[in-house]
């Protein structure tokens, strides 16, 4: 990733809001942290058993500054519920240019988590390998 415009953060955010539905995304510990202080949401760089350099926690995601940290990345998208319901609901008649009612009939998913995830998976390895293969810079 790199500062600002092209973090990682920045990547995947917008990959991920470019799916219909998605209201919300968030990296490691979230909105969260805004209820922390600076000490409990600090991650304490580490030296692991076998040498490696890693954080105690991971409040940051993965990602710190927009550059990848080397520990798990972790996001959160939050999707509105899907509004093709069974149950009658307002709307308007723009033909008539009245208050109209709406009634969703045939098969309709109610919850769209099952199929949403292999598309939030592939986004996010476009975003990724966007990032690896060095992003056309205008």
């Amino acid at each position: 990733g790199e500062p600002m415009f092209d973090g990682l953060e920045s990547v995947l955010a917008q990959a991920v809001f470019a799916i219909p539905a998605v209201k919300g995304v968030e990296f490691g510990a979230g909105f969260g942290v805004a209820e922390l202080f600076g000490s409990e949401n600090n991650d304490d760089f580490i030296y692991n058993e076998d040498g490696t350099v890693k954080t105690k926690t991971n409040n940051h995601g993965g990602s710190l500054g927009g550059i990848s940290s080397g520990m798990p990345m972790v996001f959160r998208a939050a999707f509105k519920p899907t509004p093709s319901i069974s149950m009658e609901q307002d709307t308007i008649s723009i033909s008539k240019r009245e208050n109209d009612r709406l009634v969703v009939t045939g098969r309709h998913d109610p919850c769209i988590v099952p199929r949403v995830l292999p598309v939030l998976e592939a986004v996010t390895a476009i975003g990724l390998m966007d990032l690896i293969l060095g992003r056309d810079k205008a």
